[in-house]
């Protein structure tokens, strides 16, 4: 996104209240550190291709203590389970075309 668009420009101010309240919450006391909710959401970001959300939660890891190897674990990870998904996704498709590309037995 462009530094001169305003985030959440077109959700009514009353939407957006709400889910900066429920965004707050996640990032309140719970079983998980800060560092791992970084992890987390930068895979989730990664994964999402939010390019705001990905910039914003990898300062955020490296404030939390983040190293580089543990950033890259992270994204090879992710890396890994997309392209998992990508492969599921084929084969469902195949498999309800009827094996339409299924090898020779």
């Amino acid at each position: 996104p462009s530094s001169a668009m305003r985030s959440y420009a077109l959700l009514k101010p009353e939407i957006k209240a709400i889910y900066m309240q429920f965004y707050k919450a996640t990032y309140g006391k719970s079983v998980l550190d800060d560092k791992t909710k970084e992890f987390v959401a930068i895979a989730a970001s990664l994964a999402l291709g939010c390019k705001g959300c990905t910039e914003g939660h990898l300062k955020k890891a490296k404030k939390d203590g983040a190293t580089q190897d543990e950033v890259s674990e992270v994204i090879a990870i992710t890396l890994g389970v997309s392209a998992a998904a990508i492969v599921d996704r084929s084969d469902i498709a195949n498999f309800h075309l009827g094996g339409l590309f299924e090898k020779d037995a």
